[in-house]
């Protein structure tokens, strides 16, 4: 199943990711922001429980931004 979520707060302006049944994450892609660092997100995901990477992510920030690209994984 592929979930999409448009991001708010960031430079990036969507998140996908793809779970497998079992939900592990299969694939993931964040559309804007820096190209090689949103790439790199998924790279170490890839095969982990969605709600293990949830945990990881959630509260992750960018500099002064309450938010960043890591943290809209889990919404």
């Amino acid at each position: 199943m592929t979930y999409e979520r448009r991001n708010k707060g960031t430079c990036s302006v969507m998140t996908k990711v793809e779970l497998n049944p079992d939900h592990t994450i299969e694939s993931g892609d964040v559309l804007g922001g820096c190209n090689g660092y949103l790439k790199g997100i998924y790279q170490p995901l890839k095969g982990m429980k969605a709600e293990e990477a949830i945990e990881r992510m959630t509260g992750t920030l960018c500099g002064l931004m309450p938010t960043s690209c890591p943290d809209h994984l889990p919404t």
